[in-house]
C-alpha cells in the first residue's frame, strides 16, 4: 500500500486563516524595511512637497485605506496646522465637477493602485492643478503612474484578502512623510519593528479574549483622536472576516445617541490610546461602565484594570501619534481568532476580491 499524499488543497481547508496568519506575522520585518531602505526616499519626496507649500490637503482612498488616510489626516490637522478633507470622489467620477484644486496637495492611498475611480479621481486631480501623491504597495500601478510623486510602502505581495500588513505599512510611510514635512528624523518610529514582534507574540491571549465574541451578533468599537482610524480599521476587519456588524464610532459621536444601544450584553471595544485622545475618552469609558456594558480596552495597563477585559499595549515611551501602528495589531489578530472560532476563514472572505474595481 503507497504512502497517502496530502494535497496542498488539502493543507488548505486544514489550516483556515494561515494565509493572513503569515502576512501578519511579516509585520515587523516590513516596518524594519521601511525605516530602512524605505524612509530616505519617503523624506526626498517631503522635502519636494514642502518646497510646493500647499495650503490645504485632500487624502483619497476606499476601505482599508480609507482608514490609513484618516490617521494621516490626524497627523497633518495636528502636527502641520494643514486642513484636511476626505475626497467624495463620485464628485468628479460620477458629477464631473471640476475644482480649482491650485495649491491643494491630494494624496491617494491605495494598496494595489489600481481602482478605477481612484485613478480617475487622482488624474482629475492633477488635471485640476492638484500636487499629487500616490501611497501604494504597488511603484508599477496605474495610480503611480497618473500621480506626480509616489511613495512604496514595501509590504511585498499581500495575498489574504484581509489587509494587514499594508495597512500598517501604510500608517508607518505616512507617518514617515509627515515626518519629512516637520524636517523631524523619525526617531520615534524606531522600536516600532521589535514592539510589533513582542504583540504578534502574544497570540494566545487574544485567543483567549477571542472566545468572548464566538456567538457575538454585533460589536461596537470606539476610540478617540489617533486611535479613531485604529477603531474604524477593527471595525472592517471583524466584518470581512467574521461577518460579525461591528459599528465604530468616535467616543462623541457614540454619546451623541448610539450610546442607547448598549446594554449589559453589548459587547464594547475601547481602543484607548496613551495621551490626549485617551483622556478625551474617559468620559465615554465611564458612561460604557455605568451601562454594564461588557468593556474589553486596548490600550495602557491602568485602563486595562479597569474594564471588564482586555490587551495591555506597549505605550510606554511611545508618542500618541505613532500607537495606531502597535494598536492594530492584536485587532488584526482578534479578528482572524474570532473567524476561526466561528468555523469560517479568514483567507477568503464571500464577495470579496483584492483589488475592488469601484468607478
Amino acid at each position: 500500500m503507497g504512502v497517502m499524499t496530502v494535497t496542498s488543497s488539502s493543507t488548505y481547508r486544514e489550516q483556515p486563516g494561515r494565509i493572513m496568519s503569515r502576512e501578519m506575522a511579516e509585520q515587523p520585518d516590513v516596518l524594519r524595511r521601511l525605516l530602512g531602505t524605505g524612509a530616505p526616499k519617503i523624506r526626498e519626496t517631503a522635502a519636494r512637497v514642502a518646497a510646493r507649500s500647499p495650503r490645504f490637503v485632500l487624502l483619497t482612498a476606499r476601505g482599508t485605506s480609507d482608514n490609513a488616510a484618516l490617521y494621516a489626516k490626524y497627523l497633518l490637522e495636528v502636527r502641520l496646522g494643514l486642513p484636511c478633507g476626505l475626497t467624495s470622489m463620485s464628485t468628479t467620477t460620477a458629477y464631473g465637477a471640476k475644482p480649482d484644486l491650485r495649491g491643494v496637495l491630494v494624496i491617494t492611498v491605495s494598496q494595489s493602485g489600481g481602482s478605477p475611480d481612484l485613478v480617475a479621481s487622482t488624474q482629475a486631480a492633477r488635471e485640476a492643478g492638484a500636487l499629487t501623491l500616490a501611497v501604494t504597495n504597488n511603484p508599477d500601478s496605474p495610480l503611480a503612474a497618473v500621480s506626480e510623486h509616489h511613495i512604496d510602502i514595501l509590504a511585498g505581495p499581500e495575498k489574504a484578502l484581509p489587509a494587514t500588513k499594508t495597512y500598517t505599512a501604510s500608517l508607518l510611510a505616512l507617518y514617515l512623510f509627515v515626518e519629512g514635512l516637520c524636517d523631524g528624523d523619525g526617531a520615534a518610529a524606531r522600536p516600532l519593528p521589535g514592539l510589533a514582534a513582542d504583540l504578534l507574540a502574544r497570540q494566545q491571549e487574544v485567543r483567549t479574549l477571542a472566545a468572548r465574541y464566538r456567538f457575538a451578533e454585533r460589536m461596537v468599537i470606539t476610540s478617540r483622536g489617533y486611535g479613531y482610524p485604529t477603531a474604524k480599521e477593527a471595525a472592517l476587519k471583524l466584518m470581512e472576516t467574521s461577518y460579525i456588524p461591528a459599528l465604530a464610532y468616535s467616543g462623541a459621536d457614540l454619546l451623541h445617541g448610539p450610546l442607547a444601544m448598549v446594554d449589559n450584553i453589548s459587547p464594547v471595544i475601547a481602543v484607548v490610546p496613551d495621551g490626549r485622545g485617551g483622556e478625551a475618552l474617559q468620559p465615554v469609558l465611564d458612561r460604557l461602565r455605568g451601562r454594564g456594558a461588557d468593556l474589553v480596552v486596548i490600550g495602557p495597563k491602568r485602563q486595562v484594570e479597569q474594564a471588564s477585559a482586555g490587551f495591555v499595549l506597549p505605550t510606554e515611551g511611545v508618542p500618541e501619534e505613532v500607537q495606531p501602528i502597535l494598536e492594530i495589531i492584536p485587532l488584526q489578530l482578534l479578528a482572524h481568532e474570532v473567524t476561526i472560532a466561528r468555523g469560517q476563514d479568514p483567507d477568503a472572505p464571500r464577495a470579496l476580491a483584492k483589488v475592488t474595481e469601484t468607478r
